[in-house]
């Protein structure tokens, strides 16, 4: 239980401390008006509170995320731990804040313009592909596996719930971000956050033991730790979706102050929400071996289901439910919402148009297509090939921010230590994992650490290359 509470005091603590290092960093200045003002277009140009913009970004980035992914990530054992708060201050919570104020500073742009603004076209011609492709996964993903549950509890076929559910994708996409979004996520925000609050009361007067943090059973399971772990528990750590999504409340906010709040604050809430998961799934099974079984028998659905009726009753029963179905669905519409925004901005630029209220139902359609027609894939399929494009992006996203920085003249490691981390991951991920090459485990970690290197070679040039410029601009002055 120490380790549990302990982690817990040091998510809080990042808030509280290394958020303000961040935003510091930034450099934010609320005297410039924001793009909800500047760019009010009664869509997604739109300004709302930042209490409400906090709980929606948390509902858009968080979804089952933080719960399934802990859940399967505690198998890994109290490492987890270390990997939830770690990632979440120092790579998660960094990536969102600057994914989502970057957006902010150049009037609402979306994620892959902003790898072109910093990166070049070479890089957002290749993160356009793959982003477009990870918003289409998850939100099919997310249309399946919804759609799944309300066909076994109802009377309604597979196609039938999945029918309902893009029904309410489309309504959510193309309407007013104030309409849905605005009115009822907040709503859902706050089941979401009550939800992880009663279990992790519940495990604290249980009589069950939180493991805690030892060298014996630091990592009991046969799978590397590195990196599986950083790929299995990616929301509540690092989650290149985020940066997805982080455009969409970027769009709202009133002004640039009340980013720390909305972006750095709503990862902490979910590394909170992840440690709470992690830790009920590791001590309600008595151990990895025994969530081992549970997982094996009904999915991590089935195991949040049992740990939520137990622990919470027939209201947990409710929650598990609602939480199950609502809560992924939350987060496939605004992939699908924010899909149509990275279409329209890409496309809008050749094709003027391409505006207004026709071509918002046009760049719907087009990546509705798609969505559907992999919508009738089992979820779990589909979520295989979800986790490496998520970390792949959130990997951009951190070096876009850091060559900010360092153009900035500011303390650029602050991004560049946590993307070179997570290049390791990917490089030596898509090697390893067997919805990629699936090589040997020693060759495919000496693989992922040539190619880390070559792209941190390629960074301290560009580093060298800029203090240069710097240098010869001080000198002509």
């Amino acid at each position: 239980m120490t380790t549990f509470i302990l982690a817990i005091v040091l998510l809080i603590g990042g808030y509280m401390i290394y958020s303000k290092v961040v935003e510091r960093l930034f450099g934010i200045n609320d005297n410039e008006p924001t793009p909800a003002y500047t760019k009010g277009d009664n869509l997604d140009y739109i300004p709302m509170p930042w209490w409400k913009g906090s709980l929606i970004q948390l509902l858009n980035i968080a979804g089952l995320g933080p719960i399934f992914g802990a859940v399967m990530g505690a198998l890994y054992g109290p490492v987890a731990f270390i990997w939830i708060v770690v990632g979440s201050i120092f790579a998660g919570a960094v990536h969102d804040y600057f994914s989502g104020m970057l957006s902010l500073r150049h009037r609402g742009e979306q994620y892959p313009q902003l790898v072109r603004r910093y990166l070049g076209n070479g890089a957002a011609i290749f993160i356009y592909g793959i982003t477009i492709v990870l918003m289409i996964l998850v939100a099919s993903s997310f249309t399946a596996g919804p759609a799944q549950l309300i066909a076994q509890i109802t009377p309604l076929s597979f196609l039938a719930a999945i029918g309902i559910v893009f029904a309410y994708f489309l309504l959510a996409a193309l309407l007013p971000v104030n309409k849905i979004i605005g009115k009822i996520y907040p709503v859902f925000g706050g089941i979401l956050i009550f939800m992880a609050v009663a279990v992790g009361v519940a495990l604290l007067f249980t009589d069950r033991q939180i493991p805690n943090l030892t060298v014996e059973n630091l990592h009991p399971q046969e799978l590397p730790i590195w990196p599986l772990l950083m790929v299995t528990i990616s929301c509540g750590a690092i989650s290149g979706f985020h940066s997805t999504q982080s455009p969409i409340i970027a769009r709202t906010l009133k002004k640039e102050s009340d980013g720390r709040k909305v972006f750095y604050g709503a990862m902490i809430a979910e590394g909170i929400i992840a440690m709470i998961w992690a830790a009920a799934g590791m001590t309600f099974f008595g151990g990895t071996e025994g969530l081992q079984a549970a997982l094996a028998e009904g999915g991590p659905a089935g195991v949040v289901n049992e740990i939520s009726i137990t622990f919470l009753g027939t209201l947990g029963g409710i929650l598990a439910i609602l939480g199950v179905i609502i809560l992924p669905i939350t987060t496939g519409d605004t992939a699908l919402r924010s899909s149509r925004m990275m279409l329209t901005e890409v496309i809008g630029k050749k094709y003027t148009k391409i505006n207004g209220k026709v071509g918002v139902f046009l760049m719907t359609f087009v990546m509705a297509v798609p969505v559907l027609i992999l919508s009738t894939i089992q979820f779990e399929f589909l979520w295989r090939y979800v986790g490496w494009t998520n970390q792949v992006v959130a990997t951009f996203m951190l070096w876009t921010a850091a060559v900010y920085l360092l153009h900035k003249n500011r303390a650029h490691l602050v991004c560049a230590i946590p993307a070179i981390f997570m290049s390791a991951v990917v490089c030596t991920y898509i090697f390893y994992a067997p919805e990629g090459f699936g090589m040997d485990y020693q060759v495919s970690v000496i693989i992922g650490l040539v190619l880390t290197a070559i792209i941190a070679f390629w960074y301290i040039n560009k580093v060298k290359k800029v203090k240069r410029g710097q240098q010869t601009n001080v000198d002509a002055a």
